[in-house]
């Protein structure tokens, strides 16, 4: 659980890179934004992005449990190649 929280903020620590204090103007979190709910991603404000942080959270719970999964495959793989 400790892991996977960590996880998750790395995701979202990498995903906001320029936009940390502003996430919902990171050119990312907007392009997810505007894929998910269709939403032009130029008119995405602060309200928008909270507002789908609150509807959205056991879906934004499950994409970060997918991260986390994903990751720990990748590093997995990387360190079975490390070893041959």
């Amino acid at each position: 659980m400790i892991l996977a929280s960590f996880r998750a903020l790395t995701f979202f620590w990498t995903a906001t890179r320029g936009s940390r204090l502003r996430p919902w103007r990171s050119p990312y979190l907007r392009w997810r934004l505007e894929t998910y709910s269709g939403q032009p991603a130029g008119s995405i404000r602060l309200r928008d992005f909270w507002h789908m942080a609150v509807t959205e959270r056991r879906q934004i719970a499950r994409f970060l449990r997918w991260t986390s999964d994903l990751q720990t495959i990748a590093s997995q793989t990387v360190s079975e190649e490390r070893s041959k």
